[in-house]
């Protein structure tokens, strides 16, 4: 059996205004190889934006991958490394004090987009002196900008 490649994906989202125009960012490593995607809407908030750019980015990959994924979100690495998310599906997509996940619609993306690949989450602190975070930090608030 042929092992997966192994990708180290970089994500950061962006608004401007919680919610008002917003961006993410995701860089995309590969036998030091690099791909920048970034896109924006125009009223959203920075959850739907870190959560978005890290559905693009496993999206954008063109064969099953083992996936490193890096972000400054705690909400996204904590759903995933401390298995809230599969708390809420147990209970309906409720959290603990039984009110609705927010942004469910993104949370089953994400599931879908991760289906493939073998991924793993890796917090980063954000706005500090990693430089690739800052990097597609950077990426996340120009694109913020196309929709301001």
């Amino acid at each position: 059996m042929t092992r997966k490649p192994e990708v180290t994906i970089y994500t950061d989202g962006a608004c401007s205004g919680n919610p008002g125009p917003g961006g993410w960012g995701a860089l995309l490593i590969w036998n030091s190889r690099e791909k920048e995607i970034s896109g924006g809407e125009p009223e959203t908030t920075n959850n739907r934006m870190e959560m978005t750019a890290v559905i693009k980015a496993l999206q954008s990959l063109k064969k099953p991958c083992r996936a490193k994924v890096h972000s400054d979100s705690a909400l996204l690495v904590n759903a995933f490394r401390k298995g809230w998310i599969d708390d809420w599906q147990m209970r309906g997509w409720r959290k603990s004090n039984k009110k609705p996940v927010e942004n469910r619609d993104l949370w089953e993306e994400m599931l879908k987009a991760m289906e493939p690949h073998d991924v793993s989450w890796i917090k980063v602190k954000g706005h500090a002196d990693n430089e690739l975070n800052n990097r597609v930090d950077r990426l996340a608030v120009e694109a913020s900008k196309r929709y301001q």
